[in-house]
């Protein structure tokens, strides 16, 4: 029997992600919701978000890729139905990602700023490098299209966790967003860089570099779709546990 999913957002990227879900066979997608009422998506009308509550029975997964604070209303409506959730969603502060996890981590879900396999192991491999370039300076570099709200993205501030992880620096102590006038490096610090410009779709760079050499690690989306690749994997993986995971407990990575 197909997993039923109500789609959240009716953006760019849900649009990428309905297009994996339908692909994949086994999962099958009974509503969609946006602010902005519409439609279709992949055959499927595109209702009003405040049609939500009321609008879930039957579904067993909801795909989120709102914004922040839509996606900790839906959360709620979502978790009190009992209904998993899936969250693609970028641009949370740190209060917000608590409050969405501590709600629903008594149902089940897959939280991850990019589902796409190719990040996830780029995000791996990076953690595997800081811990192996010791006392290298390390910049992350993204580029998206103009259109993006967020930056840096989701799936840079990714790459800064897995490095402090790795080697021991401190997200809020060694990161340094841009620079402007006279600030010679620091010691472990961990510059991130943020471009905006054209239809670029995505680019992530991380320079680990000394005196003598330099290596870099680079994952370049050439679709949205990539950056939704992961979804169904998400969804098969959710509909049976609770708890919060991410994209490297999915795909295996840890």
């Amino acid at each position: 029997m197909a997993i039923k999913v109500a789609l959240l957002g009716a953006g760019r990227m849900g649009r990428a992600a309905a297009k994996k879900i339908v692909e994949a066979g086994d999962i099958e997608i009974v509503a969609a919701y946006d602010l902005k009422p519409g439609g279709p998506v992949e055959g499927v009308k595109v209702q009003d978000i405040k049609e939500l509550d009321g609008g879930l029975d039957g579904v067993d997964v909801a795909v989120d890729f709102t914004l922040p604070s839509a996606c900790c209303e839906n959360a709620k409506t979502i978790s009190d139905a009992g209904v998993k959730l899936v969250v693609g969603t970028t641009g949370f502060d740190e209060g917000q990602m608590k409050k969405l996890k501590d709600m629903v981590e008594p149902v089940g879900a897959v939280i991850s700023p990019n589902m796409s396999v190719g990040v996830n192991v780029f995000w791996q491999l990076v953690g595997e490098a800081a811990e192996k370039f010791k006392g290298y300076d390390i910049e992350v570099v993204e580029a998206h299209h103009r259109f993006k709200k967020d930056a840096p993205s989701g799936t840079a501030l990714k790459a800064v966790e897995r490095i402090c992880e790795a080697s021991g620096r401190d997200v809020r102590g060694d990161v340094v967003y841009g620079r402007e006038g006279e600030c010679p490096r620091r010691e472990g610090e961990i510059g991130v860089h943020s471009i905006r410009a054209g239809d670029i779709v995505g680019e992530h760079t991380v320079i680990f570099s000394t005196l003598g050499e330099r290596f870099e690690i680079r994952h370049q989306a050439h679709s949205r779709e990539s950056f939704a690749s992961g979804i169904p994997d998400a969804i098969r993986f959710i509909k049976a546990r609770k708890g919060v995971y991410d994209m490297q407990d999915v795909l295996g990575l840890r």
